[in-house]
């Protein structure tokens, strides 16, 4: 029977990253307490990919809710600009003293993809203010930084991309292999003094396929960038917090980067709120007696005090030491498992980064986002009590680090009956084929 809810829903709601006349319909979630969601009827799963990787300490934390509860009742909202508050300062005061290398000012905006469109607005107009025409944007292959022009532009082509193609501006395109010619196309780029700035996702890049590489082949990149001044944004909208083993990806590099974005874990998963933050060096360039020189860009929400105020707490529970142990827990589970994923001969590249474990599906169907694996494999989770959303035919799975062991294993045993089934799948499809 379908829920009087799903009904209304499919009357009024639009949903993001789906297309009504292929996908199931949603679930109706009525709460959420922990690793777990609650659905309407009273079924609980697993959040096997933290509720699109941002909620880090689980559903319904005491911690978070007692600080929304009780920033509310001081301020809710305020303007930021022409005003501050104690919230946002603080914030800014903790993020930029437990941040890697060195981040001077802080600037806020709700989102991942706006603390990208932020970045990268900076880094063009910091060449503008100094008089320069440096307007080029260096990416990694298979990168994703957002769903807004600026961030849609940076990131890789594709599905996401297509209808509007001829409105985003080129970029250069850089390897995750670090090679000889991508080296020599940083060199050239930077003797044509065009470069204004290179974004990358330090170490996995998430939407594009968790695909993790080396931290090396970035500080290669890096080098050569710092070396002739081109501005170096880590893209750490996932990353963050804990994600990939170190509170932050970056700090896995000798080269410092310039400007550093933040979001999803930042709240914990509570609240919108992204964080751009840069060097001071960056700053001066809009420190000016001429108005044009302004960063003329600002959301109705920055710096909201609530948000601020959760993000605080969320970030004394990531800090806690035993915070770094779950992590550090998870990821030594995860790690043990890949020998026995590599054994299924349709499942190649298993693959782990701290509590980020993943996969690929490789049978006859068709690859990519758009795969049906993706649905194939939601529908066989679920009915075991874990969400997941592959990444087309890349799974994986991305826990809160409250997840207990006994609910790690029910994971686990999930993800082995998965590899299982597949590899019986081709075998009885090879059979009646032949």
């Amino acid at each position: 029977m379908t829920s009087n809810l799903v009904v209304r829903d499919a009357a009024v709601v639009w949903h993001p990253f789906t297309q009504v006349e292929l996908a199931d319909p949603p679930l109706p979630v009525a709460a959420a307490r922990g690793t777990r969601l609650i659905l309407e009827d009273g079924t609980q799963l697993i959040d096997g990919v933290s509720s699109w990787w941002c909620n880090i300490h689980g559903h319904g934390h005491p911690e978070l809710i007692r600080a929304a509860a009780t920033q509310m009742e001081e301020l809710d909202h305020v303007i930021f600009a022409g005003f501050t508050h104690e919230p946002a300062v603080s914030l800014a005061e903790e993020l930029t003293a437990v941040l890697p290398h060195r981040f001077d000012k802080v600037f806020f905006t709700e989102n991942g993809s706006s603390a990208v469109e932020v970045a990268l607005k900076i880094a063009v107009q910091y060449w503008h203010n100094q008089g320069q025409h440096r307007t080029r944007i260096v990416a990694l292959d298979h990168s994703y930084h957002g769903d807004t022009f600026g961030a849609m532009a940076a990131g890789a082509r594709g599905i996401f991309a297509r209808p509007f193609e001829e409105m985003l501006f080129g970029v250069e395109r850089l390897s995750t292999e670090g090679t000889e010619r991508d080296l020599a196309t940083c060199r050239s780029l930077c003797a044509s003094g065009q470069a204004a700035a290179f974004i990358f996702e330090p170490g996995v890049q998430g939407a594009g396929g968790m695909r993790m590489y080396s931290p090396a082949v970035l500080d290669s990149y890096l080098e050569v960038f710092r070396e002739h001044g081109v501005l170096c944004i880590a893209d750490e909208v996932m990353t963050g917090f804990g994600r990939t083993g170190p509170l932050f990806a970056c700090s896995e590099l000798q080269n410092a980067p310039d400007i550093i974005c933040l979001s999803k874990g930042l709240t914990g998963g509570t609240l919108p709120l992204a964080v751009t933050a840069c060097r001071n060096q960056v700053f001066d360039a809009f420190r000016s007696r001429e108005p044009a020189h302004t960063f003329f860009h600002g959301h109705t929400y920055t710096a909201n005090p609530i948000a601020c105020a959760v993000a605080r707490a969320s970030l004394r529970l990531t800090l806690n030491p035993q915070c770094t142990a779950r992590r550090d827990h998870i990821a030594q589970r995860h790690t043990a498992l890949l020998a026995r994923l590599a054994e299924f001969p349709h499942i190649s590249d298993p693959r782990a980064s701290g509590t980020i474990l993943a996969f690929d599906v490789r049978v006859s169907l068709e690859r990519g986002y758009t795969s049906s694996i993706s649905q194939l494999a939601q529908r066989f989770f679920r009915e075991r009590g874990v969400l997941i959303r592959p990444l087309g035919s890349v799974v994986y799975f991305m826990p809160p680090y409250c997840i207990s062991d006994e609910e790690l294993d029910a994971v686990y045993a999930a993800l082995i009956e998965f590899c299982r089934f597949i590899r019986e799948s081709c075998h009885t499809n090879a059979a009646q084929t032949a």
